[in-house]
């Protein structure tokens, strides 16, 4: 097993950030959906695994600098054999007149319950005991992959017509997203198994996908409702008529009442944006009253007169 450092082309010296890095590069490199055809990328990809299992784990590191472990986790020898002969014409296990075969027997004898060989070796070798007893029992555990982060910009048409879209996510894999009905600006969505290879077996990661609506010069979003101001020309706000009311899917004719002052809002429902229920939001339509762009004498002697009238009155 070569040195897990060397596998990850990291230093001694790398911090926690510097190993993940390295290794996220390297399982991306060589992960097996992207070497189909290369027999070899499976075993490299293993490689970084194992390495990542040793340096990514804060403890398991420590024993390896310390030479308690090898680059497969596993114990290194640190001579304790030689107690088997040592007491001398004792019972194959024996040290000293104390017989560990004798007292391994007796612990089995009660049920594990505390006085056997194995709890005095625990005692007084710890750790290296305690990791043997890990690597006879099949090795390391498989852990998860880490999540990922990335963001989704899309713009109310995409919303509103549930686009499909096409996300590069950092880990080098693209994939495509359906606008969740009822998404808001800045929620976070989980995409399960999409986020970085597990180790040693595990399941991979999750990509955590933030969405962004994309601002609109017309529309303001609430919730899932819309609204927006629309210009009505003087003579209609007096007499009434019908005007061009933009939405996500056309424009649409919405009549407006004589006398409409502006300021007044309009509902056209089911022209918002989709609910997580399956309907719509509403647009709401709020009326801006607009004069003439060029001076109308007609229009300046009615209010002069009006404006008269009110104040002989």
């Amino acid at each position: 097993m070569r040195n897990p450092y060397e596998i990850l082309g990291v230093s001694r010296s790398a911090d926690e950030a510097d190993i993940k890095k390295a290794f996220r590069r390297l399982a991306k490199t060589y992960h097996p959906d992207r070497n189909k055809d290369d027999a070899k990328a499976k075993d490299r990809f293993a490689e970084v695994n194992q390495a990542y299992e040793i340096l990514g784990d804060a403890k398991k590191r420590a024993q390896f600098d310390r030479g308690a472990i090898d680059g497969e986790g596993k114990p290194r020898h640190t001579g304790f054999e030689g107690f088997a002969g040592a007491g001398g014409g004792g019972r194959g296990g024996g040290f000293g007149g104390f017989d560990f075969e004798s007292m391994a027997r007796a612990g089995r004898g009660t049920g594990g319950g505390g006085g056997g060989a194995e709890d005095i070796f625990s005692h007084l070798f710890g750790e290296a005991f305690r990791s043997a007893g890990a690597g006879r029992g099949g090795g390391a555990a498989a852990q998860k992959g880490d999540d990922v982060s990335a963001e989704l910009t899309v713009t109310l048409e995409q919303i509103a017509g549930e686009s499909k879209l096409r996300l590069a996510l950092p880990t080098g894999r693209e994939v495509d997203v359906v606008v969740p009905k009822g998404v808001a600006d800045g929620q976070t969505i989980r995409l399960r198994g999409l986020g970085y290879p597990g180790v040693l077996g595990g399941e991979a990661g999750d990509a955590l996908l933030t969405i962004r609506i994309a601002p609109d010069s017309r529309f303001r979003v609430e919730g899932t409702d819309l609204r927006i101001h629309v210009e009505v020309p003087l003579e209609d706000a007096i007499l009434g008529g019908a005007i061009r009311v933009p939405t996500l899917t056309g424009a649409v004719e919405m009549k407006i009442p004589a006398m409409t002052s502006s300021g007044r809002t309009f509902r056209l429902r089911g022209k918002g944006l989709p609910t997580k229920d399956g309907g719509r939001g509403d647009l709401l339509a709020v009326v801006a009253v607009t004069l003439p762009a060029a001076a109308d004498e007609s229009l300046l002697d009615f209010a002069r007169r009006r404006r008269a009238a009110q104040a002989s009155s």
